[in-house]
């Protein structure tokens, strides 16, 4: 069967439900996180606590990596459906 036929156009429909699913609200939650950290940081530093500002952006900055390391596994883990691996 050719790459135009059935089978691709559900793979167009599987990719589009993936996309609509990868919304923006990651992203925001990341802002929301940097923001947060950006705060608590700021009031930390400026109370003389700077070791724990330097944990607290340290804190943030591991909260953010998991974030995107789940999301990697999920785009891999489609990615091997969408071909069959």
């Amino acid at each position: 069967m050719d790459c135009h036929g059935a089978d691709g156009s559900q793979n167009r429909r599987f990719m589009t439900d993936v996309v609509k699913r990868m919304n923006v609200s990651f992203i925001f939650k990341i802002a929301a996180i940097g923001i947060i950290v950006a705060v608590l940081s700021l009031v930390l530093t400026r109370s003389g606590r700077e070791e724990q500002a330097m944990m607290t952006t340290l804190a943030g900055l591991i909260v953010v990596l998991l974030m995107l390391v789940q999301q990697i596994a999920e785009l891999f883990t489609t990615i091997e459906s969408l071909f069959g691996f």
